[in-house]
Order: C-alpha cells, then sequence, then structure tokens
C-alpha cells in the first residue's frame, strides 16, 4: 500500500507544467510518454481542490506506453479561472486540449469529479472517443444524499454538519473557509484513517474556492447523465472503492447498469482511492483494459497489426 500521508491525491502539482492557451484561458499541462502512442486525457477531481497532481501521479504510471495528458482544470491549481466552470466549458476545454496534442481520438480517464467530467466529455464528444477509465463517481447527483447519510453514520469523526452543507452545497467564503470545510470531511475519504495524515493532505491541497462553489451550486443540483450514458457506444471500464462514502458503489453500479459491455471492479480494501490504496492491483487493472481496447504500437505489432 502506497504511504497515505505522502499521497498526491489532494496536493498542489510540484511538477513543471507548461502554460497552455485553452479557449482564453492559460492552463497549466503536462505531457508523459512516448510520441506517436494512444492518447489519454486525464481530469483531476474536486473542482477548485483537485490538481493534475494526482492523475500524473496515478495515470501517469502508464505513460511508458501511452501520451497521458494531465492538467489543472479552469479555475483550478495553476490554472487560470476566467469564465465560467460548467460541465460544457470544461468539456470544451478538454476538446481543445486534444486539438492541442494532436490527437483525433482519446481515451478519456478521471476520477470522482474527474469522472463526472470524463462522462461529460465521452456523451458531447464520442466521435473523438476510443475508451472511458473511471474511478469512484457517479452518473448524477444522487451521490450527494448518500455522502451525507455516510458522513452523519461515521464512527470516526463527528463532522461539522454546517461546515459539511456549506461545502457541499458551494457556500464557503473564501479559500481560508474552504480549507475549513475541507478539514472537516477528508476523514471519511480513506480506507484506513489516519488523522495526522488527512491534517497533512488539508495542508497541501491547493485552494480555489470560485470553481468550488460553482461546481457545487451551479452545476450539480441538475447534474444528471443517466439518459445519455444509456445511449453511450464505447469500452467503458469502472472502479471504485469498497468503502468509498461520498460516491458509494451502489453509483457505479448504476453507470454499469446503464452502459452495454462496460466492466466494473470494486477495490475492497479501498475507500475513495483505490489508485493509492490498492495500487498495484488497480493499475494492473486498468493497464489490462487499455491493452484490449487501445493497445499501444508495441502490441498492436505483435498482433500483427
Amino acid at each position: 500500500m502506497t504511504d497515505q500521508t505522502v499521497s498526491p491525491e489532494f496536493a498542489k502539482a510540484t511538477t513543471t507544467a507548461q502554460r497552455v492557451l485553452i479557449n482564453g484561458n492559460e492552463l497549466a499541462v503536462e505531457v508523459l510518454g512516448p510520441e506517436g502512442a494512444p492518447v489519454i486525457i486525464t481530469h483531476h477531481g474536486a473542482p477548485g481542490l483537485g490538481s493534475r497532481a494526482e492523475p500524473r501521479a496515478s495515470f501517469g504510471r502508464l505513460a511508458d506506453e501511452y501520451r497521458v495528458v494531465v492538467f489543472d482544470a479552469r479555475g483550478s491549481g495553476e490554472s487560470e479561472g476566467s469564465g465560467e466552470f460548467s460541465h460544457e466549458q470544461w468539456a470544451a476545454d478538454i476538446d481543445a486540449l486534444r486539438q492541442w496534442v494532436g490527437a483525433e481520438k482519446i481515451v478519456m480517464a478521471g476520477g470522482s469529479y474527474g469522472g463526472f467530467m470524463s462522462m461529460e466529455y465521452a456523451v458531447r464528444y464520442p466521435e473523438h472517443v476510443t475508451a472511458v477509465v473511471l474511478r469512484d463517481t457517479s452518473p448524477d447527483n444522487g451521490n450527494a444524499h448518500l455522502a451525507r447519510e455516510n458522513a452523519l453514520a461515521s464512527d470516526r469523526v463527528s463532522v461539522d454538519m454546517e461546515k459539511f452543507d456549506r461545502i457541499d452545497e458551494g457556500r464557503v467564503r473564501d479559500n481560508d473557509d474552504l480549507y475549513d470545510c475541507w478539514l472537516e470531511i477528508l476523514p471519511l475519504y480513506d480506507f484506513a484513517y489516519d488523522p495526522a495524515a488527512a491534517a497533512r493532505k488539508a495542508a497541501a491541497t491547493p485552494y480555489r474556492y470560485r470553481a468550488h462553489n460553482y461546481a457545487f451550486s451551479q452545476n450539480l443540483p441538475n447534474y444528471d447523465l443517466k439518459p445519455q450514458l444509456a445511449e453511450l457506444d464505447v469500452p467503458l471500464l469502472i472502479t471504485v472503492g469498497r468503502h468509498d462514502w461520498i460516491t458509494p458503489v451502489s453509483c457505479s453500479e448504476t453507470i454499469a447498469g446503464l452502459v452495454a459491455g462496460s466492466e466494473l471492479v470494486v477495490f475492497e480494501k479501498s475507500g475513495h482511492s483505490p489508485q493509492i490504496e490498492e495500487v498495484d492491483e488497480w493499475t494492473q487493472t486498468v493497464r489490462a483494459f487499455l491493452h484490449r481496447v487501445a493497445p499501444p504500437s508495441a502490441l498492436r505489432a505483435l498482433a500483427g497489426e
């Protein structure tokens, strides 16, 4: 198991990024892996809290065979934050990145809110999607009441529900307030709870409260991709931790029931982050799926293609 105290999941990126002008905003972008390999574009979770550090660590493991694009979304991490933070805009930014990197088709990948955006991209731009990889996510906002119930039932901590509701409804006042509310719920995320590690994660998180507030107050109340997902015709891998409190297994099961031929893998010793908590198993699962649906050039050569 990866050391939870140094997990990049909720942390600022420490690597150097290019500044790329995408739809009027400069985004912090990194491109990993060999030229000419199949392209994976990954989207981090938690707008206003997440960064490219997590997908760089998780999907970046595949950069020995794939061209992996990681970036801070508009309004998050080190990227600029002008304009609106709608799903339509974020999906358009992904497509502009696809064009910038020179790929006609991509594998779209992401976890948590990055999973929301991966599905949004796939249903909005299906002609440019080879496959989709999801982690710990939901097809609609139905996970919100489940998360609230799980927070109330937690035997780890007694959550201040006033702070919970403010972060959940996108009503935080500023970055300091976002930090305070975030610290309140971080103990719920991991399979193995370490209070000191949760505090370190809160201290390392990049705070951009405007993007967070927009996402949770404007985007999520009407978020529901179930009708569009039922029409999606693309290879889809869904991974989820058995003990995920915020996007529980039932949410992933709903996605699997909607998309014909999709694959669902549950990781029994993980919370919201099997890519960290069961790192080897998760990575092997994703790599095996991609080898089948978007093989790198070496495998295509062996197959005689």
